[in-house]
């Protein structure tokens, strides 16, 4: 367990481009919530560069920032 317990929530619509079963869904999660609990998740994590990646994947780059400010919208 790590020093700092997290908690992941995850936006309306956040696995709305899943493509896969929701027992696949649910091991996701899973998952993730595992690697948050053990600390695993921010110690293997690091930043994007999004103007980096802007250059290299536009696609995805959009999606980001769409899914973001939506984020803050509903935040704010």
């Amino acid at each position: 367990m790590s020093d700092k317990d997290y908690e992941i929530r995850f936006a309306p619509g956040a696995f709305d481009e899943f493509e896969g079963t929701q027992e696949e869904l649910d091991d996701l999660i899973k998952e993730i919530q595992e690697l948050a609990a053990s600390g695993d998740l921010l110690e293997n994590s690091h930043p994007i560069d999004m103007d980096q990646l802007e250059l290299e994947n536009p696609e995805l780059y959009e999606t980001l920032v769409r899914r973001l400010e939506q984020t803050d919208r509903k935040t704010h």
